[in-house]
């Protein structure tokens, strides 16, 4: 490092890390801490690692300013909002349990469940908010299959006689 030299005990954590680390992010960062260490420059790691500069500078900087951290998270990534948690598995049971009742018993206007219905179920009764594409994929976890009523009665062909022999 460019200020400060790294100890032995932390040197030899470092070493550790490059043996034994399956993260190759952390492997790269411990790399470069050892290569600043060596006497190498920021420009020189950042070619190696083919990152740029101020990758390297970050690292360094989250490497000094973690110090009262365990020495496996002072190399680790931060935590990131990243993609919201799915709702695959949360709204399964809810749907298992709710299918196989009349949506009238629960204040629906209606006599079957179809997806808009359970999307418009989850959210308010359960206070989960999902998809109709999720809802349509639960379902078909779970095995779930129906049609749309139709709502033509009763209309016979015009050679019904015929289908019954007469």
């Amino acid at each position: 490092m460019t200020t400060r030299m790294l100890t032995g005990q932390v040197r030899t954590a470092l070493l550790d890390v490059i043996a034994h680390t399956t993260d190759a992010r952390v492997l790269r960062r411990a790399y470069a801490l050892i290569w600043l260490d060596d006497g190498e420059s920021v420009p020189e790691v950042a070619e190696q690692l083919h990152v740029s500069r101020q990758s390297v500078y970050n690292w360094l900087e989250r490497f000094e300013s973690r110090r009262n951290w365990p020495f496996a998270l002072r190399l680790g990534d931060a935590a990131r909002s990243g993609r919201p948690v799915t709702v695959q598995g949360i709204i399964d049971p809810f749907l298992d349990a709710i299918i196989d009742t009349d949506p009238r018993d629960l204040s629906y206007r209606s006599t079957v469940w179809t997806v808009p219905l359970l999307v418009d179920y989850l959210a308010e009764k359960q206070q989960v908010n999902a998809s109709p594409q999720s809802v349509r994929l639960a379902l078909a976890r779970l095995g779930i299959d129906w049609k749309r009523p139709r709502h033509r009665l009763a209309l016979r062909a015009e050679t019904w006689q015929q289908a019954k022999g007469g």
